[in-house]
C-alpha cells in the first residue's frame, strides 16, 4: 500500500464499500492493521475469487463509536475503499506488493473512560437536617446487608429497605433530574420503568469490593446507578471513596481496566453513573464507630423497560 502524501502516519477517513449497496465510513490511522488489511484484501482479490479457494475469507471485526458497536463482514463481501487522503494499492500479486503481508490483526483493546455525573445541593439544608434526624431514630432498624451471591467478607455495612417518608420523594426527584443527567452519560432520554431506593449507613471497617449493579437477570435493565451521600458535619470518618473503573472489551464482553475514576463522599451531593461500570467502595475508617458517625447514602437504580 503507497500514498501520494507523506509517509507519516495520519488519520484516513475511510467508506467500505460492501455487498448489497452497504456503506460504512470510519476514521483509521494510515498504519492501522485493520486497514492494512483490508487494502491487502483488495489485492489480493484482483483476478481472483474467494470461490475458486485461492484467496480464502477472512473475517473482519471492526469497532464503531467508542466501541459501543462492532461492524463484522467477511472479506468476500468488500468491493471497495473510499480513502481520504487517497490510498493506492499495487496492482500486483499479494506476494509481491510494495509493503510487507501484515500479519493477521491482533484483537482491538483500549480504554473506555468511565463517565459520571456528581451534582452537590442534591437536597435543601432543612431536608437534609430531617434526613439526619430521621436516620438516627431508625438506626435498630438497619440491618446488615448481604450480595446475590451470597459471598461471604465481600460487603459490609447496614440498610434500610422501607423509608417512606424520604425514597418517594428522592425517587421523584430523581425522575424530575434525567433529561439533565443522561446526556452528560451519553444517553437517550427513555421514561423510568422503576426507580429503587435504600438507605445505606458505612460505619469502621465498612467496604463493598468489585462488582456492577445490572450482572443478573433480575437486575439486567438497571439503566444507571445513583449514589446520594450524606452524613454530620463535620465529617467524622474518612475513607469510604467509591471507584469507578474504566473499561476495555475482552472478547465481546466489557472488562475491568487497570485505571478508575474516584468519587469523594461530599455531603449532600449525588452521583450517577451505568450500572453495567464495574465499582467498589473503599473501607471506610470511623474512630469513634458511632452509628451517628456513619458514611450514610440513599443509593438505588434506575430500571428501564426489559
Amino acid at each position: 500500500m503507497s500514498s501520494q502524501t507523506s509517509a507519516a502516519v495520519q488519520t484516513v477517513k475511510v467508506t467500505l464499500l460492501l455487498a448489497g449497496g452497504h456503506q460504512y465510513t470510519l476514521s483509521l490511522p494510515s498504519n492501522s492493521p485493520i486497514l492494512v488489511a483490508v487494502m491487502k484484501v483488495l489485492a489480493s482479490q484482483t483476478g481472483n475469487t474467494v470461490n475458486n479457494g485461492s484467496s480464502p475469507s477472512q473475517l473482519f471485526q471492526i469497532p464503531l463509536n467508542d466501541d459501543r458497536q462492532a461492524l463484522c463482514f467477511p472479506s468476500h463481501q468488500l468491493i471497495g475503499v473510499l480513502t481520504e487522503p487517497p490510498l493506492y494499492v499495487q496492482q500486483q500479486k499479494a506476494q509481491q506488493m510494495a509493503t510487507p503481508a501484515p500479519q493477521p490483526p491482533a484483537p482491538v483493546s483500549h480504554t473506555i473512560t468511565s463517565r459520571f455525573v456528581h451534582l452537590d445541593n442534591f437536597l435543601s439544608d432543612k431536608e437534609c437536617d430531617r434526613l439526619l434526624k430521621y436516620v438516627k431514630k431508625r438506626q435498630k432498624d438497619f440491618t446488615s446487608t448481604t450480595t446475590s451471591t451470597g459471598q461471604a467478607d465481600y460487603r459490609h455495612s447496614t440498610v434500610l429497605y422501607h423509608f417512606p417518608e424520604f425514597s418517594e420523594m428522592i425517587v421523584e426527584r430523581i425522575k424530575g433530574m434525567m433529561p439533565e443527567v443522561l446526556p452528560q452519560l451519553d444517553r437517550p432520554l427513555f421514561e423510568p420503568h422503576d426507580i429503587e431506593a435504600q438507605l445505606t449507613a458505612h460505619n469502621d471497617g465498612h467496604y463493598f469490593k468489585l462488582h456492577n449493579d445490572n450482572g443478573s437477570p433480575d437486575t439486567a435493565n438497571r439503566e444507571l446507578t445513583y449514589v446520594y451521600y450524606f452524613h454530620n458535619q463535620p465529617k467524622n470518618f474518612t475513607g469510604g471513596e467509591l471507584l469507578v473503573y474504566d473499561s476495555t472489551i475482552k472478547n465481546g464482553y466489557y472488562a475491568k481496566a487497570d485505571t478508575y475514576q474516584r468519587v469523594e463522599p461530599r455531603h449532600n451531593s449525588i452521583v450517577f453513573f451505568l450500572s453495567r461500570y464495574l465499582h467498589e467502595v473503599l473501607p471506610v475508617r470511623c474512630s469513634s464507630k458511632k452509628f451517628t458517625d456513619s458514611r450514610f447514602t440513599i443509593n438505588g437504580w434506575v430500571r428501564r423497560s426489559s
